[in-house]
């Protein structure tokens, strides 16, 4: 099985442009993930000099809002960043295409993430990875869990190190 560095390694071999968008809600507990992902690897990449252009979106709950933002930056990767019920352990991280998201549940918004995706994909050239991270916790006002907060900043640290 291959890790998930060896994973984005592939996907980004060729990355001239990489997006990276944060999806979830900072009121619902581990729902902040994808979030705290793209504050995090904002951060760490600002110390690099990237070979690639970066740019951040926080999506937050209504990542649709920012296809405009994406589609002017035409992004050649996207990597979306977002919580997602994949049927695990609490803080397990898991790659995704599009087309393999049906039966995840992804938490808080409104729009399914796939029907953005397919949008994005008919309007440019474009290469989208999904990533889900299991949620512990997805109570209003509840801080996210530390397991959650530990799959965070191991999922940060790993895309910074790739750019």
């Amino acid at each position: 099985m291959q890790t998930l560095t060896t994973i984005l390694r592939k996907k980004l071999k060729d990355a001239e442009r990489i997006g990276i968008l944060g999806v979830g809600s900072e009121l619902r507990a581990d729902d902040v993930a994808g979030v705290l992902a793209a504050g995090q690897i904002k951060k760490l990449a600002a110390k690099k000099k990237n070979r690639a252009k970066l740019k951040i979106f926080i999506g937050a709950t209504a990542p649709e809002n920012l296809t405009g933002e994406i589609k002017k930056f035409k992004p050649t990767h996207l990597i979306i960043i977002d919580s997602a019920d994949l049927g695990t352990k609490a803080g397990k991280i898991r790659i995704m295409n599009p087309d393999d998201i049906t039966g995840v549940s992804f938490c808080t918004h409104s729009l399914p993430i796939k029907v953005m995706a397919d949008y994005l994909l008919k309007s440019f050239s474009l290469q989208i990875t999904i990533i889900g991270i299991q949620p512990k916790n997805l109570s209003v006002g509840a801080p996210p869990s530390k397991t959650v907060l530990c799959a965070v900043e191991s999922l940060s640290k790993t895309i910074a190190s790739l750019l």
